[in-house]
């Protein structure tokens, strides 16, 4: 078999066999799995409204897949794109509710910018003590993503408070700091969306067709072998780490300026660590961030109406999901079983 084409097809199978395990777990529970599957599928595409509402779900996905991509193709483990997330959020809206004045054209990608540098900077730290230090980047990473959900809460309810809210949350942003919505008020859909499929073409190219995308796969395949041509090993891991972070940063930022218009206390949902199954199910190919995040997001949304049409808790979409990286992690046991070399 190509090996190009086995790399593309074991992803598949891996959802494939979670799906038929999750039918016999349905079945088991009295309840008839076409049926579940029926009313997850629709809840995923089957209208113009689930379709679009998937594409919401998937947007914060593709920049913390991608968050966590970078980091594997530079040798790095990231686990902290949640707490990027969290900070890339705060700055922008910090920037979209006090900067006044500006027109919507310069106070948008000012806020947009701002989220994304907070992130890159919260992404390098762990980076400067992997280089400088040798402290590894997942006891380091895991500790930052404590540090930013605690600190974000923190000044949410204490400093950057509402005091006219009935609830703990920051003031909304100004309307010139906010993502369009791309099919009108009626849907959620924001230009987030397109920002984020724009940053996985970016990224792509960035990685495999420059020089700076080869030292930091490279770096990332054998230190010995980067450090012994030359290159900067301690200078990419940083930047590999604060370019993650910049990612789950406008990650987000999205969930901000697209969606709630304001940053409510402890109010992520865990794309960070969803993020890690999804740059495993894509191979930390950026590319494959895209179907991958749509699997996920479209997962996400479809659940709720699983839930209503045949009362399975939806948390059977977290084992599913569970079982998608187990044989993806463990993808000897895909090959044993559909006999492929």
């Amino acid at each position: 078999m190509v090996p190009i084409f086995r790399e593309i097809l074991i992803p598949i199978l891996a959802v494939f066999t979670a799906l038929i395990l999750g039918a016999v777990l349905i079945e088991i529970s009295g309840v008839s799995f076409i049926e579940a599957y029926r009313g997850l599928f629709e809840g995923m595409f089957g209208s113009r409204r689930a379709l679009i509402e998937t594409c919401v779900a998937a947007t914060p996905y593709l920049l913390t897949g991608l968050a966590v991509a970078i980091g594997f193709q530079g040798g790095l483990f990231n686990i902290g794109a949640e707490g990027q997330f969290y900070m890339g959020a705060l700055a922008s809206v910090i920037v979209g509710y006090t900067v006044q004045g500006l027109p919507a054209w310069l106070h948008l990608p000012l806020a947009l910018v701002v989220g994304a540098i907070s992130g890159a900077v919260w992404g390098s730290i762990p980076g400067l003590l992997k280089a400088r230090l040798g402290a590894h980047e997942v006891i380091n990473t895991i500790m930052m993503n404590y540090i930013a959900l605690k600190l974000v809460d923190y000044l949410v309810k204490n400093v950057f408070r509402d005091p006219a809210a009935s609830m703990d949350r920051t003031p909304y942003i100004l309307p010139t700091a906010q993502l369009p919505r791309m099919f009108g008020p009626d849907y959620r859909l924001h230009a987030g969306f397109l920002l984020a499929l724009a940053a996985v073409v970016f990224t792509h190219w960035l990685l495999f067709k420059t020089t700076l995308g080869f030292e930091i796969r490279t770096v990332g395949a054998n230190p010995g072998a980067a450090r012994y041509a030359g290159m900067n090993v301690a200078g990419n891991i940083v930047l590999a780490m604060a370019m993650a972070g910049a990612m789950a940063g406008l990650a987000g930022v999205g969930e901000v300026l697209g969606l709630n218009h304001t940053l409510p206390a402890a109010f992520s949902a865990g794309y960070g660590f969803d993020a890690i199954a999804v740059a495993l199910l894509a191979k930390s190919n950026p590319m494959g961030i895209i179907p991958s995040a749509f699997l996920w997001g479209g997962l996400r949304n479809g659940a709720g109406l699983m839930q209503v049409r045949t009362g399975i808790s939806i948390d059977l979409i977290s084992v599913i999901q569970a079982l998608v990286i187990m044989f993806i992690a463990a993808n000897q046991i895909v090959r044993w079983i559909y006999r492929i070399n």
